[in-house]
Formats: C-alpha cells, sequence, structure tokens
C-alpha cells in the first residue's frame, strides 16, 4: 500500500504522512523545502519516498505524476495537502503572491486529482482526500483570495463525488475543513486567528481515522466548526463576512 501527500514538509500534511504510515502505508512525500522532507521521512517507519516540487509550477506537477505513474504504476491513497494564505486587504495583497496560492491551492490539487483519478476509476480503487478549510463556506475579508480557493477545493471535490457515484465507482473522494490548525501556516500567511487553534497531530491523526474507516465527504475536525458551518447556511452573507473580517488579525 502506498499514499502520496502533497505538503508534506509540515504542518498537516507532516502529521497525515506519520498518521498513515502507521497503518502500514509507504508514503511519498511531495513539497520544496528537501531539508524538511527528510525530517519527515524520519519519523516515518515504512518506506519513504522523497518527491521536492514546486506545486506552483503546472509543468512540475504533471511531471510529479508521470514520474510517479512510471515508478509505482498506481497508488492507493493521493492526499492534497499543499496550500498557504496569506492576509491583507485585496488591492494592498502581492498579486505574484496571489497567483502562486492560486496555483498551489487550485491548479495544482486540480491537476493530481483529475490524473491520479483516472488511474483509480480504472482499477476501481483508491481514495483521495482534499485538505479544504471551513473557510470555503463563506467569505473572508482580508484573506479573500485564500477563502476563494478553498470554496473552489469544496465544490470540486462535492462535484466529483457525486460523478463518482453515478458511474458506481469504488474510489472515495473526501475534504479535511478544519478550522484554524497550529501550523507554520499563521507565519507564512502573516495571518493570526481568534480562535482555537488545533493541533496539527490531532487534525491528521482524525482525518486518516475518516478516510481510512467512513466514506464521507466533508471532515469537520471538532464539533464547533461544524455547528460554525450549519450557522453560516443560516446567517445573511453579508453577516458571516464582517464577523470573519474580527476573527483574524495580522501575525
Amino acid at each position: 500500500m502506498i499514499a502520496l501527500v502533497t505538503g508534506a514538509s509540515s504542518g498537516i500534511g507532516k502529521n497525515i504522512s506519520i498518521e498513515l504510515s502507521k497503518h502500514g502505508y509507504d508514503i511519498i512525500l511531495v513539497a520544496r523545502n528537501k531539508e524538511r522532507l527528510l525530517e519527515t521521512a524520519k519519523l516515518i517507519k515504512t518506506k519513504t519516498y522523497i518527491y521536492q516540487v514546486d506545486l506552483s509550477n503546472k509543468d512540475e506537477v504533471i511531471k510529479l505524476h508521470k514520474d510517479i505513474k512510471d515508478k509505482f504504476t498506481n497508488i492507493d491513497i493521493l492526499v492534497n495537502n499543499a496550500g498557504f494564505g496569506d492576509y491583507g486587504y485585496f488591492d494592498e495583497t502581492s498579486l505574484d503572491k496571489d497567483i502562486s496560492m492560486i496555483n498551489t491551492n487550485i491548479v495544482a490539487l486540480h491537476i493530481l486529482t483529475k490524473l491520479f483519478l483516472s488511474d483509480m476509476i480504472k482499477v476501481n480503487h483508491g481514495k483521495i482526500l482534499n485538505t479544504a478549510s471551513i473557510a470555503g463556506f463563506m467569505a473572508g475579508p482580508k484573506m479573500t483570495t485564500y477563502y476563494s480557493t478553498k470554496s473552489y477545493v469544496v465544490r470540486f471535490t462535492e462535484s466529483i463525488r457525486s460523478e463518482l457515484f453515478f458511474k458506481h465507482s469504488k474510489v472515495q473522494i473526501s475534504a479535511l475543513c478544519p478550522g484554524p490548525v497550529n501550523t507554520n501556516f499563521n507565519k507564512n500567511g502573516n495571518v493570526k486567528f481568534n480562535l482555537f487553534e488545533e493541533p496539527s497531530s490531532y487534525v491528521a491523526k482524525y482525518a486518516v481515522f475518516k478516510l481510512l474507516h467512513f466514506n464521507t465527504c466533508l471532515y469537520f475536525s471538532n464539533p464547533f466548526i461544524f455547528i460554525y458551518r450549519l450557522i453560516v447556511k443560516i446567517l445573511p452573507e453579508g453577516w458571516t463576512a464582517k464577523i470573519n473580517y474580527f476573527m483574524q488579525r495580522k501575525y
């Protein structure tokens, strides 16, 4: 059994890699920072394979699939976890960083899902987990691009899941939708949330448990986040946008 995890150099991706290895999966670790990938590999007792890839580069993402296909033929699990955010008014943040975020959070996830999903459908076996966020269900002033990318991940995953149902496929796709998590995300995104931040180790353990034992679409790592998602469906969109404006501040 083998699983590929993007963004495996830190945070949720690192911990998901460790958790999957506890269940006997060999792990393909993917990220830009090779040194951190090597550190993650030391914590994994099953076989590890390191691929240093810039996921904001479309050509490198496509090549990753080809390299994995040539070496392993098929994988059992794909975890699209890589992603980052940025804080600030939309007209003041960096356009280059916005584009890199879209390429990492959406384009890379889209490409890897499309290519590996096609492989999985052919053998009628496999699981895909996309890391989304509670942010994917609402507007996010001062984190406009990030919230929008996560909205894409949620709807993208839900739509493919419906297609798999109508195709009578055994392939599974789900989205992990945590709230704030205590990772390097905050520092890299220049943001601090005025909410309790869950440990990434707990979120990863929960995600792997759900992935391996339940075939559901959306994973919410704690009851509060699930309830907040229900409240968001009831409240006027303008209200939730204002609430979120005050929920986050500069790091």
